[in-house]
């Protein structure tokens, strides 16, 4: 069952997500889903402008239309793109990282300059982190298909996890008692066009 995830979430992607907002069509006779899973990068440039709701919500349906264990959807989803939010607990982080972020004269905020951000949880068990892993891929991929990029970040989640200050910030994603914060990824139209990084397809190998 597990050698079918991917098949299983790349065809409830093209399912759940609206094939007329497409931003990257296959060629003709191509696939959809291999392409946009070979073509999207992780951004870490973002314009200013905010996305619209009506995308971040379809992107995260699509995200918990993953494939999870016994269908038991153990996650939450919060979307944030409140600049009062974000530009808050920015303050926060920029006040406990000075020296970081002075170096980066092109920082915006915590989460790459993204306008918005969906933030996965989730009880601390290693197949609800499975779970929450292929949800996220569902959201990047999602996003990909609708012109917006998105990057998985796993330091705001230490920061916000950790620092005394930004217990506030994590209280207002009202978490389910006993749900860990695990990862965000951020959201926005891109600013960048990273090139593909080398990967090592010898990593992959055929077991007889």
């Amino acid at each position: 069952m597990r050698k079918l995830f991917p098949i299983l979430a790349a065809a409830v992607l093209l399912a759940a997500c609206s094939p007329k907002a497409s931003q990257a069509p296959a060629e003709e006779g191509g696939n959809a889903v291999i392409e946009a899973i070979m073509a999207r990068r992780s951004i870490r440039a973002y314009k200013d402008t905010p996305v619209p709701r009506e995308l971040l919500q379809q992107i995260a349906e699509c995200g918990v239309n993953a494939p999870n264990a016994i269908n038991a959807q153990n996650w939450a989803v919060r979307i944030v793109d409140s600049p009062d939010y974000i530009d808050g607990l920015t303050a926060i982080y920029k006040e406990a990282n000075a020296e970081m972020v002075a170096r980066n004269p092109n920082f915006k905020n915590m989460f790459n300059g993204a306008p918005a951000i969906i933030a996965v949880a989730a009880p601390n068990t290693t197949i609800s982190g499975v779970d929450s892993g292929l949800l996220g891929e569902n959201v990047m991929l999602a996003a990909y298909s609708l012109g917006l990029g998105t990057c998985c970040m796993a330091g705001p989640v230490r920061f916000m996890n950790t620092d005394p200050k930004a217990a506030p910030y994590l209280k207002r994603l009202n978490l389910p008692e006993g749900y860990d914060l695990l990862f965000v990824v951020a959201v926005g139209y891109p600013d960048e066009s990273p090139e593909a990084r080398p990967r090592d397809y010898g990593k992959i190998q055929f077991a007889d």
